[in-house]
């Protein structure tokens, strides 16, 4: 059964473990909310649905037709996240009637692992860096569009703000943003995810008496918007110079090099329905803190945190991205 971090820091008798979890749940919104399931081994071997079978009516006598599936088989392997952090014993003693330093240290690293997975979440691309694991770009780009599928095929999980067709974006369109919404089946997406640009851009659109954009307040007394009652999620690791190619996206960066037009900065928005057969995250025991005590070579003692964790997209129809917005821009209808 899938568990969100929320959840396991509730369930968690250790307290610093507790508080690595609570202190990278309180520092990504996307992992407040992503559920994880508990694989066995070193990666999880997958079915994606790519076809649903075909129906039909039939009269008496008819001879009737046979249809299944067709699938895809994909594998979430896990990478290990985390990383070590040093306490001087001479600052940590002579400090402690202050304020307790390994505490502070151990938490700085949480919120770094944190920030890598948010930014890996959207960016991972194990052909670029083999330790890591595949991102959303990835597994609605790359991995959802088989070479042999058109481009206007159910499987293209991909609205384009490119109104060239080459590196240079567009204001967002709230059509545009509909038609990202209409490519989650089935019902809605569960969230939008973008950056505080494309998010402020947006909130322009919110002042229209007609707006489908309201506010309301989250589990962490947050207020936060919405569109069409779908909650809007800020990952800022999602950058505002992504760099387009044939008007899509391309990479991370790069939008904005030397001597280059602004309106080659975009972005990009994503609309995700989390859970099981669904997009789900992936990981094999947990977050782990483990104390290696005392160093040898200096006066100082090592906490590491490791996190053998990944992401899969069960479903191609669980996620899409709306690509190529210029960020900060008003939105128009």
């Amino acid at each position: 059964m899938a568990m969100t971090l929320v959840e396991s820091a509730k369930l968690s008798t250790d307290v610093v473990l507790k508080g690595v979890i609570e202190t990278m749940i309180t520092e990504s919104e996307v992992l407040q909310k992503l559920p994880f399931i508990d694989i066995v081994g070193n990666g999880l071997t997958y079915n994606q649905e790519l076809t649903l079978p075909g129906a039909g009516f039939y009269g008496p006598n008819d001879i009737w037709n046979e249809s299944t599936p067709t699938f895809r088989q994909a594998t979430a392997v896990l990478s290990i996240l985390g990383g070590d952090a040093d306490v001087d014993e001479f600052l940590r003693q002579t400090r402690s009637n202050i304020q307790d330093l390994k505490a502070i240290v151990t938490e700085e690293k949480s919120k770094a692992i944190a920030r890598k997975f948010d930014y890996t979440f959207v960016y991972g691309l194990t052909s670029s860096d083999a330790k890591s694991f595949n991102g959303l770009h990835y597994l609605v780009g790359v991995q959802a569009i088989p070479t042999s599928d058109a481009p206007d095929s159910g499987l293209y999980q991909a609205v384009h703000g490119s109104t060239t067709g080459n590196t240079v974006g567009a204001g967002g369109l709230i059509s545009k943003l509909r038609t990202l919404i209409r490519k989650i089946k089935p019902g809605k997406p569960d969230y939008l995810i973008m950056n505080r640009d494309v998010r402020d851009g947006l909130s322009a659109f919110a002042e229209r008496a007609t707006s489908p954009i309201r506010y309301a307040i989250a589990e962490f007394g947050k207020r936060i918007m919405t569109f069409d009652d779908i909650p809007i999620l800020i990952d800022d690791w999602i950058t505002s110079d992504e760099l387009l190619a044939s008007g899509v996206y391309s990479a991370a960066t790069g939008g904005a090099a030397a001597g280059s037009a602004a309106t080659t900065a975009t972005s990009s928005i994503f609309a995700v329905k989390f859970g099981e057969q669904k997009l789900v995250g992936c990981q094999n025991g947990g977050i782990v803190i483990k104390d290696l005590g005392d160093l040898e070579t200096k006066d100082a003692s090592r906490v590491r945190i490791k996190w053998y964790c990944s992401m899969a997209l069960m479903n191609m129809l669980s996620a899409a991205v709306y690509d190529g917005i210029l960020p900060l821009t008003a939105w128009a209808a």
